[in-house]
């Protein structure tokens, strides 16, 4: 299937509709097109195109759904693909939370999701970049593996009872871990955009390459509570639990660390420095966003910390009806306000800490704490009187970012960052907090 324009999408669903004979039925259709390009030990290991497409049907009977999936685009599959979901609904059994698919939405006029320029990248493209990452690992002396991926493509949604969306999206990730031939320093950087102008993949890797060569040689330093800078690959891993976790039903269920005893929440109750504010925005001009959620609701600007205060949290219809509020879909993606410092001033004034460049393999253990363990990796380095003095040996780290948030010291200015975990895309400042918790000391570089 080609990219089909909101016109073609309109008409194509129109037409799978038409075989309906449920109660209600429901069609979302998707379609990407990109490509990616993969090196290790300073050479090219892969490289690839991928384009992916599918239709899904969801009929109901009442509350029985059936859902059905396919490829095809032809008159008699799409009509097939409709019976299908029908004889599965009538062999489901009653969702006692099954909610009726809305009618028409309101939408705001669509953000800028789409970018040409990122559309028309090709594997010239890619293997140019590649070039560009490869001559610093080279330059430097250093080891190199990297990934850059680029996607373009549309989402859209019709149903039985008048509602159509349609939204169209590109993408770009780039990431790169430059080691020092012995294996003794390790650097990382990681950059995504909507729009491919905006990277800069010699520049990233130069950052990366500047780590791995100053994290030769770490020392070790004893466990213990330390002010540390986290930079937003790092602090983005942290907070993105809090954004999960504004979740009602949950809440109300006592299975979130805003759960208070006897069914109440710490809705409205101060829980963070008042320099926290975190929302989502589908029209925010660094991280845009669609303006519709999975389920057709329109998603709008929602402020779920402001200044320390727990502000909002997200219900599905279900949860919304059952408590009598309005239906909040959860964040596409979050955004957290800083301050106007760079990186390089946060470093300049601390007089003792732990810069950290990366954190990884985030466990949770404790959600009602929502405390976190996990491990620095690629750069982590100790500052005295402004400067950083020397590489430190690796942490595993036993931190709630409830707590973190609690000890802010101060916060730089936010950039869009893409989390080494969830792959998802934010925008976050670099952190300066105080009496974070290492826990033990890790042999990884």
């Amino acid at each position: 299937m080609p990219f089909l324009t909101e016109e073609q999408a309109k008409a194509l669903m129109t037409k799978v509709l038409s075989y309906s004979k449920a109660d209600e039925c429901e069609v979302n259709l998707s379609f990407s097109d990109g490509g990616n390009i993969r090196y290790a030990r300073n050479a090219v290991s892969t490289s690839g195109a991928i384009g992916q497409s599918s239709l899904v049907v969801s009929s109901a009977y009442g509350k029985k759904l059936g859902v059905a999936t396919i490829n095809e685009f032809d008159d008699a599959s799409l009509e097939k693909v409709v019976r299908r979901a029908e004889e599965l609904a009538h062999l489901a059994p009653e969702n006692p939370e099954y909610m009726p698919m809305l009618g028409p939405q309101v939408y705001a006029a669509p953000t800028k999701t789409f970018e040409p320029a990122t559309a028309a990248i090709d594997a010239k493209f890619r293997a140019d970049a590649t070039q560009q990452s490869l001559k610093v690992s080279e330059d430097n002396k250093l080891v190199a593996a990297g990934y850059l991926e680029n996607s373009a493509g549309f989402n859209a949604m019709m149903n039985s009872h008048g509602l159509f969306a349609y939204n169209t999206s590109t993408n770009v990730n780039f990431s790169v871990t430059l080691r020092s031939p012995d294996g003794k320093g390790s650097g990382y950087a990681t950059k995504g955009y909507t729009n491919v102008a905006q990277l800069d993949v010699a520049a990233a890797t130069r950052v990366a390459a500047q780590k791995a060569a100053a994290s030769v040689d770490a020392r070790a330093l004893e466990p213990g509570k330390y002010t540390v800078i986290l930079e937003p690959a790092a602090g983005v891993v942290l907070l993105e639990y809090i954004g999960q976790g504004m979740d009602a039903r949950s809440t109300d269920e006592g299975r979130s660390f805003l759960s208070k005893p006897g069914g109440a929440s710490k809705l409205g109750e101060k829980l963070m420095d008042e320099r926290v504010t975190i929302y989502s925005d589908p029209a925010n001009s660094i991280l845009p966003t669609s303006v519709w959620t999975g389920d057709g609701r329109p998603q709008e600007k929602v402020t779920w910390v402001d200044k320390g205060v727990i502000k909002n949290l997200s219900y599905s219809r279900y949860w919304a009806e059952k408590k009598k509020v309005k239906a909040v879909p959860g964040p596409d993606a979050f955004i957290m306000d800083g301050g106007n410092q760079t990186l390089e001033q946060l470093i300049a004034s601390t007089e003792k800490g732990i810069l950290v460049t990366r954190l990884w393999y985030i466990r949770m253990v404790d959600p009602q704490s929502l405390l976190l363990t996990g491990l620095t990796r690629d750069g982590t380095f100790y500052i005295e009187n402004g400067k950083i003095k020397f590489p430190v040996k690796n942490f595993r780290f036993n931190e709630s970012p409830v707590i973190m948030l609690n000890n802010l010291d101060a916060l730089g200015i936010p950039e869009r960052v893409v989390s080494g975990e969830s792959f998802q895309h934010a925008v976050v400042p670099p952190m300066r907090i105080r009496d974070f918790t290492f826990s033990s000391l890790s042999d990884a570089i």
